[in-house]
């Protein structure tokens, strides 16, 4: 049997199929124009998850908590401080508490910074919670300010409240971690239908 000239590229090798099939497939057999075919395609967000998760992870729902906690705190907090401006509005009218030193360096607060101060702060708790709620059909700009409170609140936690602001600032570093993994990213960034 021969099969022409070994040395020449174009003719028909020892051992191998004809010409432009491709190994282990027979000549009669051709694939749709010369391209094997692909797998179907997924929609694929780049975490692992094809179309994103269908559970919240772990670590989002840790800090979807932790934000109803500081809204918590932030709700008792602000109960105080209106009780405080209360306090110092009917106390300033007390004859008995004129002489008080300690009370005058009080007193010289004015009841509407008092009750500023408590607004602030119920609404630093209102949004926590506002947050908190978006968590399971918020995007990812959610996400995005979910770490912008988170880094907002350990910073005041640290600088001008150092003691009772611990907490705040401990639950606030877990809350700007946790959203900020990548599973955070694909649980905001997932395809919402």
């Amino acid at each position: 049997m021969s099969f022409g000239d070994p040395n020449n590229p174009y003719g028909q090798q020892q051992g191998q199929p004809g010409y432009g099939y491709p190994q282990g497939q027979p000549q009669g057999q051709q694939p749709g124009y010369g391209y094997p075919q692909a797998p179907p395609v997924q929609p694929y967000d780049g975490s692992g998850f094809p179309g994103g998760p269908t559970e919240m992870p772990g670590g989002v729902k840790a800090a979807r908590v932790m934000l109803f906690i500081i809204g918590g705190f932030q709700v008792i907090g602000a109960i105080f401080a209106a009780l405080a401006a209360f306090g110092v509005s009917k106390a300033k009218d007390d004859p008995a508490l004129k002489d008080d030193v300690q009370f005058q360096q009080v007193a010289d607060w004015s009841v509407g910074a008092v009750w500023a101060v408590a607004f602030v702060i119920l609404a630093w708790g209102v949004l926590a919670i506002v947050l908190g709620a978006k968590f399971s059909s918020g995007g990812n700009g959610i996400r995005v300010t979910a770490m912008v409170f988170g880094i907002i609140t350990a910073v005041l936690g640290i600088y001008p409240f150092v003691i009772v602001g611990l907490v705040h600032t401990v639950l606030a570093i877990l809350i700007t971690v946790f959203v900020g993994k990548a599973d955070g990213g694909a649980w905001f960034g997932r395809p919402r239908h």
